[in-house]
């Protein structure tokens, strides 16, 4: 695991908005936002109902020196949008790979920023990963839209709990391969 590695989270810009670090500020969003029931029951970690004091522990927890997950707001302010649409995150695995995990809150879907988050962060590359994985839920086919639209191959079936459904759901896993650092810094032909 990289933890001694973790210690400022950059800022990934796109033109339609930025991937920022968390902010105190940003617990009440995070709060009305992943309390919905359709946000959280895609995710295994967001309990639901979601209460105020929680959203202020995930945002502390974010900023924690000792974290091991770098997590962003999706940062739409730049072009008049809300300061957050919703998160996105890479948890450090080993082998130099990472977890993506990610959601928009409902009133932002189908407009794109998923996709264009994700691609934003595997661009940037900032946990320089040699791959990144991903895990859906089999129900959540907006998701593996998003994944496989971003380059990632489904692996295989799975299963993980939900902390808002209280049970085991199916899962699908994917998998992207990113370039090797040595060979992303060799001049082009």
């Amino acid at each position: 695991m990289k933890l001694e590695q973790i210690h400022r989270q950059p800022v990934i810009s796109s033109p339609r908005f930025d991937l920022r670090p968390l902010r105190a500020t940003d617990a009440e969003l995070v709060a009305r936002y992943a309390n919905d029931k359709r946000v959280a029951q895609m995710t295994t970690s967001i309990p639901f109902p979601l209460s105020q004091e929680a959203a202020a522990e995930f945002v502390a927890r974010a900023g924690a020196r000792d974290r091991d997950e770098d997590i962003w707001a999706i940062d739409a302010s730049k072009t008049d949008g809300s300061e957050l649409l919703g998160v996105i995150s890479l948890k450090y695995l080993d082998r130099d790979q990472s977890e993506v995990g990610y959601w928009v809150a409902p009133e932002f879907w189908n407009q794109g920023y998923a996709s264009a988050a994700l691609a934003c962060l595997l661009e940037a590359n900032p946990h320089a990963n040699r791959s990144v994985v991903a895990c859906v839920f089999q129900d959540n086919l907006s998701s593996t839209h998003v994944l496989s639209g971003n380059g990632f191959a489904c692996l295989g079936e799975a299963e993980a709990f939900s902390l808002s459904r209280a049970a085991h759901v199916p899962t699908w896993t994917y998998l992207k391969t990113l370039l090797s650092l040595s060979r992303a810094l060799q001049p082009r032909r």
